[in-house]
This record gives structure tokens, C-alpha cells and sequence, in this order.
């Protein structure tokens, strides 16, 4: 079984949050303090201590730096953490991390992501809260992360930029697709960094996967809040999936043959028998009667709109009669995942079979996107994505 974080953002998400409940987990700050050394960076320290947080115990790290002036670009960050000599996956993990932070930027003010320069996430506090808890993550031998909907807070915030609403632009953006929620808190409960860390990790989002606890960790944050514990809650365990042989199970065949059909129209009724809840539909060259070529239509379905397609075959095609058959099918495991890429984040398609993944494919829809932005071919995207994914099943 593979081991899992499970992010409980009741009250948000930080860095140094994210940090305290590692620590508080049992990742050891010492051993955290003594890989982030190795970042070509100076003048910080860290330091953690118990606290508590409304009726909450808590670890709360804090990072104390010298510098005032923290403006860095997304290259130079990338090129500090590459620099480092640190473990492969907290590499890869910090700088997933950035890039993700780094494109948001770019969507937010509409300059190329090479031109980002970040404020507040540029901050060696900030860098040290994220290359950190990549750290502490390897330490707990973590592979797998859950978030729960996070709570992002109201009001407005001071940044860099001026005052801003809550949550953040960046906090926004990256949190796009993920359930977010405010409970009244005027508080920017959720910071950039934090939904950094969920948005780019985490696999999935909202209740608890079945899972094994074997360590909660609490991260405080920097205020007391009369309103709620001002707290992350980590749960570490063991995922309690079990790893799934192919389903079996009946599906409904439907079949026509037709020879005398405006081609056209095949398009339109591929949508409209997918929209009727069809599992696949496709087509077959075929020589039909007196020599004429013509097409086998095959649909497969459930039987409960098997009736609702074959009449959609009778109005909407040249068919007069079709054939319908039960067969069983045995279909794998599927999951989605994401990698980083040179362009970007892309998702990918895998099947398993008994926890095994047979079959990885890039998500295509996420690479001809990225492929008309960026102006790149559409085959690089696909082989850039399926590479990453290889490089990173290589170091899990």
C-alpha cells in the first residue's frame, strides 16, 4: 500500500503551516534544517515551537531572514533548488511547486513565465517553506496526497501589489477545479504558497480516501483567531485502496450496417449517442451488398439506454434494422495524474492492472491547449509529457 498525506484545511493552508504539521508528524526539523543548507541561499534560520491555537496543540516553525529586498525570478529559483544536491523527488516536488506558482503569475499580470518575478513567494521564507516541506514529505516517505475543500478566507489582504481581495489572485487562480469554501473568517486563511502545495500535489479533493492513520501533525498559523483553531491538520498513513483486478461486468452491443448515409452526419451522431449515455461508439469499413462499400456502426452501452439508442439509430440514421447483444467487459483501473512539464502541467491518463500501471497516456485536450499558446508542435507536447511522467515513475 502506498503511503498517503491527507491535507484537512478547515482553517487554510500556508508554508509555514504546511511545515509545522510535517514537524509535528514526525519529520525531523534538524535533518529538514540540515537538506535546505545545501540552497545556495543565506541569512535565515528556522526554529519551531509548541503553541496553541484556540484549544489546539500545534507546531508552529517560523523562518527568520535578513534580506529586505526579495524580488527573484522564476529561473533564478529553479536554478537554487537544481543547484542543491537535494534528494530527486524534493527536486522535483519544490520545483513543480514554483513552476505552477510561476505560471499563475503569468496568467495573473500576462507576461510569458520566463519574465515572473516574484514578491512575497520569492521571499527566502518562502523558499524555505517549500523546498522544506518537499523535504519533510520524502522524510515521511509520502507518494500519494488527498486535500480536503479548502477554506480560503475573506476580506482583503496587503501584498506587494496593493491592497487585493481574499483569496489572493494567485491563491485563486491555482486553486482553479478544486472545491474552496470561506467560513466568515476575514483572514487570509489561504496563502499563494499553501494552494501551491495542494494544487500541484494533490491528487484529489474533498472527504477522506479510505486510508490507515499512522501520524496527525498540526501546523499553526501566525495568528490566533477567536472565530477557530488557526490550524493544518495532516493525516500520514497507508492508503487502505485496495488494488483492483480489471471490473467485469454486461454490456449492451448495438449494431447497423449502412451503405447509403450522407458521411456527414456520422460526426452529429457520434455526439448525440455519447450525450445519450453511450460507452463507445465507432466504426467499421465494410463491403456491403452489390459491392458497395459501406460502414458497421457499432455502440456499446448499458441495457438501460440501450432502447433510447436504438431509436436514436432509427430517427437519426438511414438504418432500417439493427442488432443488439450482451457481451462482458473487463475494463482496468483508471486514475489521473499530473506532470510537469517545460510547458506546463499536463494530466495523465493511466490503467493499472493489480496496482501496476499498464497503460500511460497524456491527457490530450491539456496538450493541444498548451501547444496553441505556447506555439510549440502538438507531438513535442505529447512526448515531453509522457517523458516527465517516465522520469518521475522512475524516482516514486
Amino acid at each position: 500500500m502506498a503511503k498517503i498525506a491527507y491535507f484537512d484545511c478547515f482553517s487554510g493552508i500556508s508554508g509555514d503551516m504546511t511545515l509545522g504539521a510535517l514537524v509535528d508528524a514526525g519529520a525531523d526539523l534538524a535533518h529538514i534544517e540540515a537538506e535546505l543548507r545545501k540552497l545556495p541561499v543565506k541569512g535565515w534560520s528556522v526554529s519551531a515551537e509548541k503553541v496553541k491555537r484556540g484549544a489546539l496543540a500545534a507546531t508552529f516553525v517560523k523562518v527568520t531572514r535578513e534580506e529586505t529586498h526579495h524580488h527573484r525570478g522564476l529561473t533564478k529559483i529553479l536554478d537554487a533548488i537544481a543547484k542543491a544536491d537535494l534528494a530527486p523527488r524534493v527536486t522535483e516536488r519544490a520545483s513543480a511547486i514554483f513552476r505552477r506558482l510561476g505560471e499563475a503569475e503569468a496568467r495573473i499580470h500576462g507576461v510569458p513565465v520566463e519574465q515572473v518575478h516574484f514578491h512575497e513567494v520569492g521571499a527566502l521564507d518562502s523558499i524555505v517553506d517549500i523546498v522544506g516541506a518537499a523535504i519533510g514529505f520524502d522524510l515521511l516517505g509520502i507518494e500519494e496526497f488527498a486535500c480536503s475543500a479548502v477554506n480560503v478566507g475573506g476580506g482583503r489582504t496587503q501584498s506587494a501589489h496593493g491592497p487585493l481581495p481574499i483569496p489572493a489572485p494567485a491563491s485563486a487562480d491555482l486553486l482553479r477545479g478544486a472545491p474552496v469554501y470561506s467560513s466568515g473568517v476575514e483572514k487570509e486563511l489561504t496563502t499563494p504558497t499553501g494552494a501551491a502545495i495542494v494544487s500541484t500535489l494533490c491528487s484529489q479533493f474533498g472527504a477522506m480516501p479510505p486510508m490507515t492513520t499512522n501520524a496527525i501533525g498540526y501546523g499553526a498559523g501566525s495568528w490566533e483567531l477567536k472565530e477557530q483553531a488557526n490550524v493544518l491538520r495532516l493525516f500520514v498513513g497507508e492508503s487502505a485502496v485496495k488494488r483492483a483486478a480489471p471490473s467485469e461486468h454486461t454490456v449492451t452491443v448495438i449494431e447497423t450496417n449502412l451503405d447509403d448515409m450522407n458521411p456527414q452526419i456520422y460526426g452529429y451522431i457520434v455526439e448525440q449517442a455519447f450525450a445519450a449515455g453511450a460507452l463507445d461508439v465507432y466504426s467499421t469499413a465494410v463491403q456491403m451488398k452489390k459491392n458497395r462499400p459501406g460502414q458497421l456502426l457499432t455502440l456499446l452501452c448499458e441495457s438501460a439506454t440501450a432502447e433510447k439508442l436504438v431509436d436514436l439509430l432509427f430517427r437519426e440514421t438511414t438504418t432500417l434494422g439493427v442488432r443488439t447483444y450482451e457481451a462482458q467487459r473487463k475494463v482496468l483501473q483508471r486514475e489521473s495524474v499530473s506532470v510537469e512539464t517545460q510547458f506546463g502541467s499536463v494530466r495523465m491518463k493511466l490503467a493499472r492492472l493489480n496496482g501496476s500501471v499498464l497503460n500511460a497516456a497524456p491527457e490530450y485536450e491539456d496538450c493541444r491547449r498548451i501547444a496553441s499558446e505556447r506555439g510549440v508542435p502538438l507531438k513535442q507536447v505529447l512526448a515531453e509529457a509522457a517523458l516527465a511522467f517516465e522520469k518521475q515513475r522512475g524516482k516514486n
